[in-house]
């Protein structure tokens, strides 16, 4: 799938690094593949819960409760709450960024 991720990143962060980009598009790796696993479900709590446990949680090593972890979550849905497509890519560098972990992946 030709997908301009950085593009879709910019339009919610408008400096966004690109070597931050490419490094979370490198991490997701397979996932982006196909275009149901390169989206963020917000409304399905299993798909939340993947992205709190195995982003969250392990990729950033974020120690915060699932609660705070949850409502971080949330609020980056908000952002995106227009956009029908909630990109991976995009949901990960928003959260980084939340979080200032970008630079795990530059």
């Amino acid at each position: 799938m030709a997908e301009d991720w950085a593009a879709d990143v910019r339009k919610y962060a408008p400096d966004a690094d690109d070597a931050a980009i490419k490094g979370i598009v490198r991490h997701c790796g397979i996932a982006l593949q196909k275009r149901d696993s390169a989206l963020v479900a917000f409304t399905d709590k299993a798909e939340t819960d993947r992205v709190r446990d195995g982003f969250m949680k392990k990729k950033l090593a974020l120690t915060d409760s699932d609660a705070d972890l949850d409502a971080s979550l949330a609020e980056v849905g908000q952002v995106l709450k227009g956009d029908h497509t909630k990109n991976r890519v995009t949901v990960y560098y928003l959260l980084a960024e939340k979080y200032g972990k970008l630079d795990l992946f530059r």
